[in-house]
């Protein structure tokens, strides 16, 4: 049996070793979350604001994204609107609350216990083309910056990390040091069984996971 950790849980696990996630707060209310943003200078408007909660798997499909909110009202009525649409099969939940950032580019990595070969990390092409390109590569874990870069080699799409639409040329170096993080995170979490990073936005460049997804077996 295994457990997926929320989302809010699973990127404070991922940054622990380093994998960069956009700076977010989470709350049980509207004057939590309005408190923790006042006192975070990492979150800044305009945010996102997401019901969390470990049986909260399928935010979209369910209404629980807010997207572009733009001041500390805006804020308080979307917290309370999403706490609303809280039923009782979602067990504890709380709203998390994050930065909106801005990049043309994303990625997709994540980790995945394969029963032949053990722990692997991967890392593709993302955003609305990923499931149409399949273009990803993968590594056992352990991995080093040449096994990250290398990864980084092998993808089809080479064009993505070249200057585009006015963004700067990707920095290569963030993006395996992303990885490497991954690989760390792999290698130590005894029960892991797989994490994911859709998308990994390129924002100047640079990797920043906006989304992120655990799962772990239930009694690790």
């Amino acid at each position: 049996m295994s457990i997926t950790l929320s989302e809010a849980e699973s990127r404070r696990l991922m940054a622990e070793y380093g994998v960069p996630v956009s700076p977010f707060v989470t709350g049980a209310s509207s004057d939590d979350v309005l408190a923790a943003v006042e006192a975070d200078e990492g979150v800044t408007y305009p945010v996102v604001a997401k019901l969390c909660g470990r049986a909260i798997a399928h935010k979209t499909e369910r209404g629980l994204v807010r997207l572009g909110v733009a001041d500390a009202d805006a804020l308080r009525a979307a917290c309370d609107e999403l706490l609303g649409k809280a039923v009782p099969e979602d067990g504890s939940v709380e709203v998390l609350v994050s930065s909106m950032v801005d990049g043309n580019r994303e990625l997709i990595a994540g980790l995945n216990d394969d029963p032949q070969f053990g722990m692997t990390v991967m890392v593709g092409v993302g955003g609305i083309l990923a499931e149409a390109i399949r273009d990803v590569s993968f590594r056992l874990v352990p991995i080093g910056e040449v096994d990250a870069a290398e990864m980084l080699d092998d993808l089809s799409t080479q064009r993505l990390f070249d200057e585009f639409r006015g963004e700067p040329e990707a920095d290569r170096s963030a993006i395996v040091d992303a990885l490497v993080a991954l690989s760390r995170l792999g290698a130590a979490e005894t029960g892991l069984r797989s994490a994911d990073l859709n998308p990994l936005i390129l924002v100047d460049g640079k990797p920043v996971a906006v989304d992120a997804l655990v799962e772990i077996d239930s009694d690790a």
